[in-house]
C-alpha cells in the first residue's frame, strides 16, 4: 500500500537517501530541510506519515512533533536521531511518536517503520470511524426545552468529578446521559465501564464490581479484575443502582468514601480513581424509608441529580427521534430509508409510550421491516402499533408523574391487548417472537415445578433476568400453571 510520506531533516544527504528508498517502495515522498518548512508542508499536503529528525537548527524535532500532534492527533511520526538517548526516546514517545530509530539509517528499519506506521494510521482511522458511529448511536436527539435542560445539566456536570445520579423511567435514555457526561469530561480518553446491577445475580455482583482472587469461592479458578479497577482513571456507570443488595451498597459506599477496593479473597486494598455515575428508575427516597437502600449512599450518589423526562413530556421531539431511528436502522440493514408521512408522525405523537424512547425505537424498526413502501402512513402505524397503545387525548395532555410504569396488568397496562398471553395468533414478527418466548418460559417453568432458580439454571439466564421476563409477560403460576 503506497503512502504520502514527509521527511523532515536538515541533512540533504539523508533526505535524498530516504527519498530513494521510499520512492523505490512506491511511496510519494515530500521533503523539508527545517522544522518550520516541515510544518508548512504538513499543513499543505496532509501526509500519511512523517520521518522527523530530532536535532535541527532553529526548531528542534520535539517542538515540531508537539505542533504536529496539536494539529493531527492520529498522524504517525517516526523520530530519527544520531544522538539518541533513553531520555529523548521516552520524551518522544510521551509526545506521541510511535517509533524511534537511530542514524545511520538501515533500509530495513525504514521499510519496517513505514509498514508499521501505515497499519497504525489505518487502525486509528477505523477507531475514529467506530467512535463517531458509537457517538451517533448514543446521542440525545431532540430540540425540546426538556432536552435542552438535560443537556445544560450535562454540560455543567461533565467537567467535575462529582457523582451523578440519573433518574427516570425505563427507556428514557439514562445511559445516553451517562455517556454524554463521560464524553464531555476530563476522563473522556479513559474507559467508560457500564454495569447493569439488576442483570447480575446477587451472589455474583460483588465479584463483578470488586473482583476476586483465585480460590476466593467455589468456581473461582482464576483471578478476576473488578469493574471498579477496570474503570480506574475513567468512569463507571452503575445502571439500576436501586437493585443492589445492602451488602454491595456498603462496599460501593466505601469506594466513594475511601477511593479503594478490596477483591474477594484478598486483604489487600487497591486504590482507584473512578468517577461514579448511577442511574435508577426507582424512587430511592421511598426505598430508603422502606429500608431497601442506604441513606448515606444515596447522598453520596446524588451530588448532582439529573432527571431525564419521559417521552410523553417531549412529544415535539418524536419527529426528530423517528428520523434518527430510520437513518440508523436503514444503515444497519443496508436499505434505502423510508419516510413517515405527517399523519403517521401525528399518530405516533398521540401514543403514551409506556416504554418511552426504547419502545418508540422498536415500533419504528418494526414498521421499517413490515412495510414495503417508501412512505409509511398512519394506516401502517395503526396495523403495527399494539391495540390500545394509541390514545385519544391530544399530544399535550398532562403527563403522568409515576416514575415506574404500572405493569400489574401485563405489558401495556389493562387497556392493552397482550399479544403473548392470549390465544389469538401473533399479528407481527415481534409479537410472534414474544409469543414464542412466553410459551418457552411457561413450558420450562412447568417442567421444573415453577422453581425459579432451577429454571434459570436450565435455560442459562440469571434469575434476575427470568424475574423480569415473568413480569414483562405477566406469567403467574396461578394462571399459567
Amino acid at each position: 500500500m503506497s503512502a504520502k510520506i514527509l521527511v523532515i531533516d536538515d541533512e540533504a544527504a539523508i533526505r535524498d537517501m530516504m527519498r530513494m528508498i521510499l520512492e523505490y517502495e512506491g511511496h510519494e515522498v515530500l521533503l523539508a530541510g527545517s522544522g518550520q518548512e516541515g510544518l508548512q508542508v504538513a499543513q499543505a499536503e496532509s501526509p500519511d506519515l512523517v520521518f522527523l529528525d530530532i536535532k535541527m537548527p532553529g526548531m528542534d524535532g520535539l517542538e515540531v512533533l508537539t505542533r504536529l500532534r496539536a494539529t493531527s492527533e492520529s498522524l504517525p511520526v517516526v523520530i530519527v536521531s544520531a544522538h539518541g538517548t533513553a531520555t529523548t526516546a521516552l520524551e518522544a514517545g510521551r509526545l506521541g511518536a510511535y517509533r524511534f530509530i537511530e542514524k545511520p539509517l538501515s533500509k530495513d528499519y525504514i521499510i519496517d517503520a513505514v509498514r508499521e506506521g501505515i497499519e497504525l494510521a489505518s487502525l486509528r482511522h477505523e477507531n475514529r470511524t467506530l467512535r463517531r458511529a458509537l457517538e451517533s448511536r448514543h446521542q440525545m436527539v431532540g430540540g425540546s426545552a426538556a432536552v435542552h435542560r438535560v443537556l445544560d445539566q450535562v454540560r455543567r456536570a461533565a467537567p467535575s468529578s462529582a457523582t451523578v445520579l440519573i433518574l427516570g423511567e425505563s427507556g428514557v435514555g439514562k445511559e445516553l446521559v451517562a455517556r454524554a457526561i463521560h464524553r464531555d469530561s476530563l476522563r473522556a480518553r479513559e474507559r467508560f465501564i457500564q454495569v447493569n446491577c439488576a442483570a447480575i445475580p446477587e451472589d455474583l455482583i460483588e465479584s463483578e464490581l470488586f473482583g476476586h482472587e483465585r480460590g476466593a469461592f467455589t468456581g473461582a479458578t482464576e483471578k478476576q479484575v473488578g469493574k471498579f479497577e477496570m474503570a480506574d482513571r475513567g468512569t463507571i456507570f452503575l445502571d439500576e443502582v436501586g437493585d443492589m443488595s445492602p451488602k454491595t451498597q456498603a462496599k460501593v459506599l466505601r469506594v466513594l468514601q475511601e477511593g479503594e477496593v478490596e477483591r474477594l479473597g484478598s486483604s489487600r486494598t487497591i486504590k482507584v480513581d473512578v468517577r461514579v455515575i448511577a442511574a435508577t428508575n426507582k424512587d430511592l427516597e421511598a426505598e430508603i424509608e422502606q429500608g431497601h437502600f442506604r441513606e448515606d449512599l444515596y447522598f453520596r450518589l446524588s451530588v448532582i441529580p439529573i432527571r431525564v423526562p419521559p417521552l410523553r413530556e417531549r412529544v415535539e421531539d418524536i419527529p426528530a427521534i423517528v428520523q434518527h431511528f430510520v437513518a440508523r436502522f436503514s444503515a444497519e440493514s443496508n436499505r434505502r430509508p423510508s419516510r413517515f408521512s405527517p399523519a403517521a408522525i401525528e399518530l405516533l405523537q398521540s401514543a403514551p409510550w409506556r416504554g418511552n424512547i426504547r419502545e418508540l425505537g422498536n415500533v419504528v424498526e418494526r414498521l421499517l421491516i413490515m412495510t414495503d413502501r417508501d412512505v409509511i402512513d398512519a394506516e401502517d402505524v395503526r396495523h403495527v402499533v399494539r391495540q390500545g397503545t394509541l390514545r385519544q387525548a391530544s399530544p399535550t395532555a398532562p403527563a403522568a408523574t409515576a416514575a415506574v410504569p404500572d405493569r400489574s396488568a401485563g405489558p401495556g397496562g389493562p387497556s392493552q391487548a397482550d399479544p403473548v398471553s392470549g390465544d389469538a395468533p401473533p399479528a407481527t414478527l415481534r409479537d410472534y417472537k414474544e409469543w414464542s418466548e412466553r410459551q418457552f418460559l411457561v413450558q420450562r417453568l412447568r417442567e421444573h415445578g415453577w422453581n425459579i432458580s432451577k429454571t434459570a439454571e436450565v435455560i442459562d439466564t440469571p434469575r434476575s433476568n427470568l424475574y423480569k421476563k415473568l413480569e414483562q409477560y405477566n406469567i403467574r403460576q396461578e394462571t399459567d400453571g
